[in-house]
């Protein structure tokens, strides 16, 4: 037990060591935890023995379910609705149609069997949220006509699809299922996925808005709970699982809820370690002297499916939208696979009996898509136009970030205090300060200029640094050239109950505001939400 504990304290640190040295080097860092499971594996230096296919899925499963929760809790609903129709159509339609064009491929052109086929179709018809998502924030790549935010939703919503063809064919492959039943299959799959997962959500915004947990980090625990119960509840009555926990991240991460800032910090870091774990389990799992033998056929189904599969169908997506030419080369160069596909892989060659070494091809196909189609992205972005110099992709993300220099200073109002008796209209206030919460008695009250000071009050003022106060929450409201607050003066804004606009963020400048400011297109306002 002892040396197992000292292995993965050892992988661990590898792991993030590889991190910053494969950013430094413009790899994708989850091609590096793959190659380090590899080294540890039965063909690797290390020569740890590993094949496992029912452990490893089991534990891949649960790492995929905190990596799917945390795509959708991760993503802005603000700046990603007005790509959902488009993106919900890529991460259905477009699987759909990849899917089968790869399968076809692989048939008339490999010569593999035509259910076969279509489940490797099947296998890699998903983008990778994981890859895309690492891709995306270490380049801190900002695109063009709100693309990053497509990529994101996409990225984060077209497994369930892809895992619901998978089952499918399995199904198919084996011969246990007519056409009627594979129906009512996808049916449960599609129906308990969107029933459960909204009513798991709203039932969980309820009790996170109604419960005060007495004990600190007890929120947390409580919404990895509603993460895996997202998950397993739809998964007992047929439903999809995959899809369900999507939802719920989705409607958690675009809700105001209690200490949401260290929720994300929190999910950030568990989905940070189940990446390394997923990764460096699936290069455990594969034998690198396997490998030869299937580097043909996986590096021509790559070849295909990057160059003519996710093309073809991020067109007749995009076409319709009046979708740029350059944004469509983008997002089809985009479609980085990842572990989902691996991990479906090791479901089907646990299910069925293949002709050939599906999990090493879909492996091959995995390594060749991070390390090509994820190196070269922050190239091919620039090469076809689509870096957005004035824009900020940690915008498009559904987390407040820490390094918003936003601090609370608290102070009580003693008998003897020069405050006290008078309105705050008549303090002198430090500079860059701003008065954000009273409270007196117990009660927290939000001021106004014409509140008076009593005996035992206690201020909060905000001020620049980042820290947290009990009793006051940050939301962020980011104003775009379309957004109806752009060109307003902050008086002119109606000031909705227990609210008050504490910054605005103006490129790297800090504002404290002041009710004759006038916004502008690109600031992001801080606004606080007091708990009465």
């Amino acid at each position: 037990m002892t040396t197992y504990l000292l292995i993965t304290a050892v992988v661990i640190f590898a792991c993030v060591f590889l991190s910053k040295v494969s950013s430094r080097l413009g790899i994708p860092m989850l091609l590096a935890f793959i190659l380090l499971g590899m080294l540890f594996g039965s063909d690797g230096i290390l020569k740890i023995p590993f094949d496992n296919y029912a452990f490893a899925e089991q534990i891949c499963t649960v790492a995929l379910i905190f990596i799917m929760f945390y795509g959708g809790f991760g993503t802005n609903w603000q700046q990603a609705k007005s790509v959902a129709v488009k993106a919900g159509l890529l991460s259905t339609a477009g699987v759909v149609i990849t899917a089968a064009l790869t399968g076809v491929f692989c048939h008339y052109a490999l010569h593999i069997a035509w259910v076969e086929s279509m489940l490797i179709g099947a296998l890699i018809g998903s983008t990778d949220a994981a890859s895309v998502f690492s891709v995306l924030r270490s380049k801190r790549l900002s695109l063009r006509y709100n693309t990053a935010s497509l990529l994101e939703v996409e990225s984060g919503s077209n497994d369930p699809c892809a895992y619901m063809l998978t089952v499918t064919f399995i199904a198919i492959a084996q011969g246990s299922a007519s056409g009627g039943q594979i129906g009512l299959l996808i049916v449960k799959q599609m129906l308990f996925g969107i029933l459960f997962g909204g009513l798991i959500a709203a039932a969980a915004v309820l009790l996170l808005k109604k419960i005060k947990f007495s004990t600190a980090g007890f929120d947390m625990v409580f919404v990895v709970g509603i993460a895996v119960i997202g998950y397993a509840l739809p998964a007992v009555f047929g439903g999809n699982g995959f899809l369900s926990v999507y939802i719920v991240g989705i409607v958690l991460g675009n809700t105001e809820i209690r200490n949401k800032r260290n929720l994300v910090n929190f999910f950030d870091g568990l989905t940070g370690l189940m990446q390394m774990l997923i990764f460096f389990l699936l290069g455990l799992l594969a034998f690198p002297s396997r490998l030869p033998q299937v580097v043909l056929p996986a590096l021509l189904i790559a070849v295909f499916l990057t160059f003519v599969a996710r093309p073809v169908a991020v067109a007749l997506v995009l076409t319709p939208f009046k979708g740029k030419i350059s944004q469509q080369l983008l997002v089809s160069w985009a479609g980085l696979r990842g572990a989902a596909s691996i991990v479906f892989a090791i479901m089907a060659e646990m299910a069925v009996e293949t002709e050939n070494d599906v999990f090493h091809i879909v492996f091959m196909i995995v390594l060749f898509s991070i390390l090509l189609q994820g190196s070269l992205l922050p190239l091919v972005a620039k090469k076809l136009d689509m870096i957005d110099e004035k824009g900020d992709v940690m915008k498009t993300f559904n987390d407040y970030s820490d390094e918003v220099p936003v601090q609370f200073i608290q102070l009580s109002i003693p008998r003897s205090h020069h405050w006290c008796g008078k309105t705050l209209k008549e303090l002198t206030l430090p500079p860059e300060t701003l008065v954000v919460l009273l409270k007196r008695n117990g009660e927290n009250i939000i001021p106004n200029g014409d509140t008076e000071l009593l005996e035992n009050d206690v201020l909060v003022l905000s001020a620049t640094s980042p820290d947290h106060v009990e009793g006051v929450s940050l939301v962020e409201i980011y104003v775009d050239e379309n957004s109806k607050y752009n060109g307003k003066l902050l008086s002119e804004i109606p000031k909705k109950e227990n609210t008050l606009v504490i910054m605005i963020q103006r490129g790297e400048q800090v504002i404290i505001p002041h009710g004759n400011i006038r916004l502008e297109s690109g600031d992001m306002l801080v606004v606080s939400k007091t708990e009465i």
